[in-house]
């Protein structure tokens, strides 16, 4: 099978939204976008007999990668058999990606839409298509979105920007509900706590925002001055835990009303950024973090003693992480030198599976909500949709898996 490239037009029904149990199969009329959506390819690939290689076979492609002829762009290497098919669905050349570890622009929520932020525009995508269903934009090109987040249940979508403000969108009426300031700096980060909306900021500021009412600013947390990387309220809704680039990672209670000079329950130092982080799904007091440029270490925390469960060295810089709970592993985003995609079995932290679909660091990855794939987002500007495991029951409730990630 050959690459298909399919032009999205500027002008589009929603088609084929499974989403909100085919209450609905439109959204309304046809509306104009108010920037371009990406370019969606297939993938088709070749197996190359005697070496574990994909290569792919659209000779106009535009990928810098295929226009050099590269013969790797989608090999894998395995140490023990594993269920994940070697190379993606889909993917997407995403053109004016930020290339700057520190934001969280990428999101997977419950209806199965994605949204990918890229400059001053969020692209919402149906998550078993990739097909375009809707762009909403700030109306300016000084700025842009620096984080994004869906709400658990329903299509309000958080976005953070790089002038320190907060907006909230309905993506169904392409309408902005509120902005709420406070900030100062680029909001990197946001998470959601029901309807408390957690922000953090460049300069060491998190926010707590209560979004149904008129003074939603309700209570301020400090870390240390330092840029929040990021932000993940545990899935009990209990615990926040918040990563900074100077390496250090807090745990706070759950008290929206906090005041500048609260501490956090717990303090555990890293030597470099932490950015990838998530908490388990089926272990409320679980927490995996992956280190930076410096550090490059895969480790599963038990916040209750603030010990470590098991580590392992990724040899890179860890960009990105999730758990997937229907085979008890982890997925890292890799930086330089392999840019990779690296799974590990839980909890011995075994690396089972390496997928090298990207040819810059694999900055978001994000789990649909039926945890049957995988859509990464690299700085080389290519954005796939993967497999991660062949249909079947959860090892774990899957009522506790979705975490607003």
């Amino acid at each position: 099978m050959r690459e298909t490239t399919v032009t999205l037009p500027c002008s589009h029904t929603a088609e084929g939204l499974e989403w909100r149990n085919n209450r609905r199969t439109k959204i309304g009329k046809k509306q104009k976008c108010s920037t371009q959506l990406p370019v969606v390819q297939e993938v088709g690939c070749s197996m190359v007999k005697s070496v574990d290689m994909k290569v792919c076979e659209n000779s106009s492609c535009i990928w810098k990668g295929c226009q050099e002829r590269t013969q790797n762009e989608f090999r894998a290497v395995t140490t023990v058999k594993s269920p994940m098919p070697l190379e993606p669905e889909m993917r997407l050349h995403i053109a004016g990606l930020r290339d700057d570890y520190y934001l969280n622009i990428l999101d997977w929520n419950l209806e199965n839409l994605i949204a990918v932020a890229v400059g001053p525009a969020a692209h919402i995508l149906n998550g078993r298509t990739l097909q375009g269903i809707e762009s909403i934009g700030l109306n300016s090109c000084s700025k842009y979105i620096s984080s994004l987040a869906w709400i658990k249940e329903g299509t309000c979508l958080a976005v953070g920007t790089s002038d320190g403000e907060v907006q909230l969108w309905d993506i169904e009426t392409k309408k902005r509900l509120r902005n709420m300031f406070g900030h100062l700096s680029v909001v990197g980060a946001l998470s959601w706590n029901h309807y408390i909306l957690s922000s953090g900021s460049r300069l060491g500021s998190i926010h707590h925002h209560d979004v149904r009412v008129a003074q939603h600013h309700i209570g301020t947390l400090c870390q240390n001055k330092q840029s929040i990387c990021s932000l993940k309220w545990s899935l009990t809704d209990q615990l926040l835990a918040s990563g900074s680039n100077d390496g250090t990672l807090n745990i706070w209670p759950s008290d929206p009303g906090v005041k500048v000079q609260s501490q956090p329950l717990k303090t555990i130092p890293h030597s470099s950024a932490v950015k990838a982080m998530n908490w388990c799904p089926w272990q409320s007091k679980v927490l995996a973090t992956g280190g930076g440029m410096k550090d490059g270490i895969l480790r599963v925390w038990d916040i209750n003693r603030e010990k470590i469960i098991q580590s392992a060295a990724t040899d890179s810089q860890i960009c990105s992480l999730l758990w997937l709970p229907k085979t008890s592993e982890l997925m890292t985003g890799q930086g330089l030198p392999g840019n990779q995609m690296k799974m590990w079995e839980y909890p011995m932290l075994v690396n089972s599976l390496k997928l090298y679909g990207h040819k810059g660091r694999v900055l978001h990855i994000a789990l649909s909500p039926d945890q049957s794939r995988l859509f990464s987002v690299a700085a080389d500007g290519i954005a796939c949709l993967w497999k991660c495991h062949k249909s079947g029951k959860s090892k774990h409730n899957s009522k506790v898996f979705y975490n607003g990630y």
